[in-house]
């Protein structure tokens, strides 16, 4: 029987986790140098709204390898994980606003500007403990695990599955979204969370603290990365793998399937949370467009381009869909989502695999157990 020790370290000793981390740590490593060493205007000095657009990108890719962990080995589709995501980006944003203090327009030690402005006489019970940041770090796991373990127990329970859960999921997060519109919820209604000052005492309007929060999220990604790996590496992701293509004969085998797929489903919500904590003091504000459907398909479209069921493919994706909305955005905004529709069907069509299946193929051309699929069969 593996201890926990052996399943935490096992995938440091895999060759793919090792160049992953690398060339995680090596980008990591070289954007720092030359935003701090190459002098502003020298053609290769990274600026620090570069960090920041870098930043929530790895803020992306954590988002989607909890995507992947869910949707690639255990076969459930999620279309609610921006739920998960929010709502560690709401417990971080609770927390900077309690950070502002007086020094709000309207100077009220205590409650946030919004509240002042909605005429609140006093701080709602769940903000309460937000002004300490333990406290804090822990609600950005406690939030989204607590939700995906309610909802997972009332949904594997029952053996909800498939589209029937895919609609579920996503009825969740829109019910989120109508919530948290509302100015009675007590989170900024339309505007949501927004004016940050500091995290931890550091200014967030200064390069240094963009470039610590750059490279916390790196590390971040890094560790997200190695637990998700040690899961799919070990006899619950392997027990995953038979979830996902034979739940039935595994439940036959004696397997408590809900268990397995419970547990799963709740570390994927608790790193969405952290990638969606680590977003919100980058990006500057929290709204509930984040709890928005499309947003959540969005990811699911990042996973499907990289690559399902390989973990770094879902890192590609969510990295290189993301850079191309920021250019076509800004050439033609209206045409985007068209361009990332088309841009899924012909992956779909031309590369079933995604990008990781590619380049799977590229290097074992002639074997075809390189499939994510039969690999995880067989591991």
């Amino acid at each position: 029987m593996p201890t926990s020790q052996t399943w935490l370290l096992r995938p440091l000793q895999e060759r793919s986790t090792q160049i992953f981390l690398g060339v995680l740590f090596a980008a990591v490593a070289l954007v720092t140098l030359l935003h701090l060493i190459m002098p502003e205007g020298h053609a290769l000095h990274v600026s620090a709204y570069t960090v920041t657009l870098l930043g929530k990108y790895l803020c992306y890719a954590l988002l989607a390898v909890a995507v992947d962990l869910v949707w690639g080995y255990l076969g459930i589709l999620s279309l609610g994980h921006g739920a998960f995501f929010a709502l560690g980006g709401y417990a971080m944003g609770m927390y900077l606003m309690r950070q502002i203090g007086d020094r709000g327009t309207y100077g009220d030690p205590i409650l946030p500007d919004f509240m002042v402005f909605l005429n609140w006489q006093e701080l709602p019970w769940y903000w309460q403990g937000f002004d300490m940041a333990w406290f804090a770090f822990i609600m950005v796991l406690l939030a989204p695990g607590l939700l995906a373990l309610v909802f997972g127990f009332l949904a594997f329970r029952s053996r909800v599955t498939g589209v029937y859960l895919s609609i579920i999921t996503q009825a969740l997060t829109f019910a989120l979204m109508l919530a948290f519109f509302r100015n009675e919820m007590g989170f900024g209604g339309n505007n949501g969370l927004t004016d940050f000052r500091d995290i931890l005492g550091f200014n967030l309007r200064t390069d240094a603290t963009r470039l610590g929060l750059f490279i916390a999220t790196g590390i971040a990604l890094a560790i997200g990365y190695v637990i998700c790996r040690g899961i799919v590496t070990s006899k619950l992701g392997r027990v995953s793998v038979a979830c996902r293509d034979a739940e039935a004969r595994t439940r036959f085998l004696g397997y408590r399937v809900e268990r397995v797929q419970l547990f799963v489903f709740v570390v994927s919500a608790m790193l969405a949370g952290v990638a969606g904590a680590l977003y919100v003091p980058q990006v500057g504000i929290i709204n509930p467009s984040e709890f928005s459907p499309l947003f959540s398909i969005e990811i699911v479209v990042w996973v499907a381009l990289g690559g399902r069921a390989t973990l770094y493919g879902a890192v590609i994706g969510a990295i290189l869909v993301n850079y191309a909305k920021t250019v076509f955005t800004g050439v033609m905004p209206d045409a985007w989502l068209f361009a990332l529709g088309g841009l899924f069907v012909l992956v779909t069509v031309f590369l079933p695999k995604g990008i990781a299946g590619l380049l799977q193929k590229r290097q074992k051309p002639e074997d075809d157990s390189t499939t994510p699929q039969t690999q995880e069969a067989s591991a």
